[in-house]
């Protein structure tokens, strides 16, 4: 694969100068489409500089080529290794917007959702109702009915989803699908909080339990079990999970038929992770979807199990690549002997996955991306009133001043997701770029619109 236009390869100063694989763009760290021209960063070709100018910082910028590239590269795996017979789902937590419904239908995909607000922007993007799971370990009967009523396919997570979904089926008196989801007991090695797939998960029954819960389903006139679902996690470097968890998968749909249940579709989750940084070094998304069909083919030829549909869930390997967020430098503080910090105009609002998770990502200066002016160790912090608000403990860029730009790589997914208002601060707008092109996909918050659904009662009124 040739390198991309711009880039100068011979450079070996900087992370953007790595190998560009267009055929897994988990495997990079810079977006498809990054180039450098005149020794500023250019995505989507469009001057990331100009881009601030036009719609101010901080910034949220998808390029389309890699959300696309990324969507293509399931689509031709799957293809590949399990011809005919399956459907990638969009995990929309990771980004949930029209927009993002709208380009991952075009490109074939289902979605999954966990509440109504998801739902609704699915089904508004242009989802269709019968590629959209709904999960959950908590849904409301709101949700529920809402689900029910636009016929979405519920995958029930537990004893209290079951008891309603049944409730449902009776005074609709109309065939019910559903799917069951479990917990595997499949260990990988993740962040403690993203780890859903052991015996000790928030999520799916036990697998202890799923007899009797196949045996309660028969009992049920109008609830048709037509598949099972697992999830063992996120950001997943390993293969070998995966290829348990298509094994298991395929063990319980035989075991259902002995309740009477013909299990069509098996649901693998997601959880393939991305390069955030040099030291990352995640499988590509052909070798993850190998490794999974070629696991329930196996499973099944052995045991004479006719193949089902397969279904996958990814959300980070298709979204966060694709993003960046630009933030403006602004204060610093230097501390002899120790650190200095450089502050930028957001942080924790936007982007809320260091504090929480530790996450580390990769970042340049936009007007010195491939770092050739003196290199220094940065802290950079947000400007939010936490001590934790730290986006960077340590990175190292080029010497920079007041006003510099900066760009911070992989936060497609779960930064304007995870978004708040966090001392009242307005989200950022997001913008789509292509072929030098850039359109908006999300209007920047006002201060005004913080105060939209704030309501002072008639007396402390009446008072002032």
């Amino acid at each position: 694969m040739m390198p991309i236009k711009g880039l100068k390869m011979k450079e070996k100063n900087s992370f953007i100068n790595n190998k560009i694989d267009f055929e897994s763009p988990n495997k990079n760290i810079v977006p498809l489409t990054t180039t450098i021209n005149n020794g500023k960063l250019f995505i989507g070709g469009c001057s990331v500089e100009q881009l601030i100018k036009n719609y101010d910082s901080p910034l949220y910028i998808l390029d389309e080529l890699t959300l696309r590239n990324s969507c293509k590269a399931y689509k031709n795996a799957l293809d590949k290794f399990y011809p005919g017979n399956s459907l990638p789902i969009y995990a929309s937590k990771a980004n949930s917007s029209l927009f993002m419904s709208n380009l991952i239908s075009s490109e074939g995909f289902g979605l999954d959702a966990v509440s109504e607000g998801e739902l609704l922007t699915a089904l508004k993007g242009g989802v269709s109702s019968e590629k959209i799971v709904f999960h959950g370990n908590n849904k409301s009967d709101k949700e529920l009915e809402f689900a029910v009523t636009n016929k979405i396919k519920v995958v029930v997570d537990n004893n209290y989803d079951l008891e309603r979904m049944i409730s449902f089926s009776q005074a609709l008196d109309r065939r019910i699908k559903i799917m069951i989801r479990f917990t595997p007991g499949i260990e990988c090695h993740t962040h403690e909080y993203i780890r859903t797939g052991s015996f000790d998960s928030k999520f799916g029954f036990g697998l202890e339990n799923l007899n009797y819960v196949f045996k309660e389903i028969n009992k049920v006139k109008n609830l048709e079990l037509v598949g099972l679902h697992a999830h063992i996690g996120s950001q997943i470097f390993e293969l070998e999970p995966h290829r348990d968890l298509g094994e298991i998968l395929v063990n319980f749909a035989i075991d259902a038929q002995k309740y009477g249940h013909q299990i069509k579709e098996l649901n693998v989750g997601g959880g393939l992770g991305i390069k955030y940084t040099n030291e990352d070094d995640p499988p590509s998304i052909e070798d993850w979807v190998k490794t999974i069909s070629e696991s329930v083919s196996k499973a099944c030829d052995k045991n004479n199990f006719k193949l089902p549909l397969l279904m996958c869930e990814p959300g980070r390997s298709i979204v966060s690549t694709a993003g960046v967020t630009i933030y403006k430098i602004g204060s610093f503080k230097e501390i002899p002997g120790l650190k200095t910090y450089i502050s930028v105009d957001g942080g924790m609002s936007d982007n809320p996955r260091p504090i929480t998770y530790q996450s580390n990502y990769s970042a340049c200066l936009v007007n010195d991306p491939l770092n050739k002016k003196q290199k220094n160790k940065y802290t950079v912090a947000g400007k939010h009133c936490e001590s934790g608000d730290v986006l960077f403990k340590e990175i190292e860029i080029g010497s920079c001043q007041t006003g510099d730009l900066l760009c911070v790589f992989g936060t497609g997914a779960y930064n304007l997701s995870m978004s708040s208002n966090y001392n009242r601060i307005p989200r950022p707008a997001a913008l789509l770029v292509s072929n030098g092109t850039a359109e908006l996909i999300q209007k920047r918050e006002t201060s005004e619109d913080l105060l939209k659904f704030d309501v002072l009662p008639d007396r402390f009124i009446k008072q002032s």
